[in-house]
């Protein structure tokens, strides 16, 4: 029996690929188990549907779970068309794309439910890092099931109607979902960091589409390119005022001003995002302390300081541009960690992974100075220390220790008033100023505000070829 082309299921896959382009694969699978009376059950396509198609032109390998068949749980063939559809994407290199409306595993297969999920696992595993993943959320996910969106790269969830769990909110000890709904968008988003992006149906499959567009198809792809229309050289005075929400400076630096944020929700203080630059992808990460809406209103501001969730994010979205050959942009704005008992469980390994994640890193690195660069964080942040290609910073920029007053009165404790502001000038020229670390090579060059769109692009044209090995190991530990 042939798929329902009518079913929700369906609507959802050609809503999201080109027009005419879906291909089903595997329609006529059914249950194989009989069990509790399933040989009478009609299971169409065993509540999946999966085939291939075009985003904008871009093959893709989608699979869609049919709520309507056994509320869509996952049993030995369903689980089988899932795991094929995988093989046949590591084999072309495209990305596997999983639209989840599940009620989780099949009792009526019980072990073979289980031996199910552990062979999506497994296929999940293996392509990770060679094929970009993709996992969007419309009914039920929970469960074992929950750990399909966190074994791949990137997770969508429609905003009302959408639960992702392990344990279902009221399971929870001292909790019921009036309380805290622990299952919605809203809190796996803000709270939990694995949602990436949250909308209205429509919303979440365009955004699918926007961000096949910038990814590669796999991690020997370098054709992840457009035709750049935009100035290349295109100069904005406004950049200057965006020091405080880099949200805003990337979308500015970008052609046609178009940034991909992901995780927006999450760790706000960290802003990480895909771009285009003269019509090659890159990867942006940037210290936050302000966030404005789109009239310009103030919504929140934040230490300008790294954090374990930021660091966590960045981290990962690092790791998985360098899997992709994703050239990565940095602007960093920091003067510090987070100071506070909750922070102190984690920060220091958090920052040490954040600092993994870009020394390790091959892919072509540039950094942007854009305020403040004190301590340990700023080095964490892409510093040429652990690796930056290029470094460049604005003429107002600090790096440093720490604030120039605050290294003076260390330094001249108990001189007075006077011999104190005296050596905080001083200071601030020798040590903390852009000129001194330029003079020391830690920056290559002092550039103004309105100039970094055509110096960031031209760095990355210079790094097109850059080639750089690490010693042979098969994987880090951090």
């Amino acid at each position: 029996m042939n798929s329902s082309n009518d079913s929700l299921a369906m609507q959802r896959i050609t809503k999201l690929v080109d027009e005419n382009s879906f291909m089903e694969i595997g329609s006529l699978v059914t249950a194989r188990n009989t069990d509790f009376n399933l040989a009478d059950t009609d299971t169409p396509s065993d509540g999946v549907i999966t085939g291939h198609g075009l985003v904008d032109g871009n093959l893709v390998f989608v699979y869609s779970q049919n709520a309507a068949v056994l509320n869509g749980t996952i049993g030995e063939m369903h689980a089988k068309k899932i795991a094929g559809l995988y093989d046949l994407a590591m084999k072309t290199g495209a990305p596997v794309i999983g639209l989840i409306d599940s009620a989780g595993l099949r009792l009526q297969e019980a072990t073979d439910a289980l031996n199910a999920f552990g062979e999506i696992y497994k296929k999940q595993t293996l392509a990770s890092g060679v094929i970009p993943q993709i996992t969007a959320v419309f009914g039920t996910c929970g469960g074992g099931l929950a750990l399909f969106p966190a074994l791949t790269d990137f997770t969508f969830m429609e905003e009302k109607k959408a639960k992702l769990f392990v344990n279902a909110p009221n399971a929870l000890a001292g909790n019921e979902i009036s309380k805290c709904d622990t299952s919605s968008a809203a809190f796996q988003s803000e709270e939990a960091g694995i949602v990436d992006f949250v909308g209205d149906e429509a919303a979440v499959l365009g955004q699918i589409r926007d961000l096949v567009c910038m990814l590669p198809s796999n991690n020997e792809d370098d054709n992840s390119f457009v035709e750049c229309t935009d100035d290349l050289n295109r100069a904005e005075a406004s950049l200057a005022n965006c020091v405080g929400d880099t949200s805003i400076a990337l979308s500015t630096i970008a052609d046609d001003n178009a940034f991909v944020e992901v995780k927006a929700a999450y760790a706000k203080e960290m802003v990480t995002g895909f771009m285009k630059l003269n019509g090659i992808t890159v990867g942006a990460v940037a210290n936050r302390c302000e966030v404005y809406n789109d009239e310009g209103e103030k919504t929140a501001s934040f230490d300008a300081a790294l954090s374990p969730a930021g660091c966590d994010k960045a981290a990962e979205f690092v790791s998985f541009c360098d899997a992709f050959n994703i050239p990565v942009l940095t602007l960093t704005n920091v003067n510090g960690f987070t100071a506070d008992k909750c922070s102190e469980k984690k920060i220091a390994k958090a920052a040490a992974r954040l600092t993994y994640a870009f020394a390790d890193a091959t892919v072509p690195k540039v950094n942007v100075i854009i305020g403040k660069a004190y301590g340990s964080a700023y080095v964490a942040m892409n510093s040429k220390a652990i690796g930056a290609d290029m470094t460049y910073c604005w003429p107002d920029a600090e790096i440093g220790t720490m604030d120039a007053k605050l290294a003076a009165k260390i330094i001249c404790d108990g001189q007075g008033a006077d011999a104190v502001n005296e050596c905080a000038k001083e200071y601030a020229y020798l040590q903390t100023s852009a000129v001194s670390a330029a003079k020391r090579g830690y920056v290559d060059a002092i550039i103004e505000p309105a100039d970094t769109r055509k110096h960031v692009i031209g760095a990355f044209e210079m790094l097109f070829t850059k080639r750089e090995d690490r010693p042979a190991k098969k994987h880090g530990t951090v």
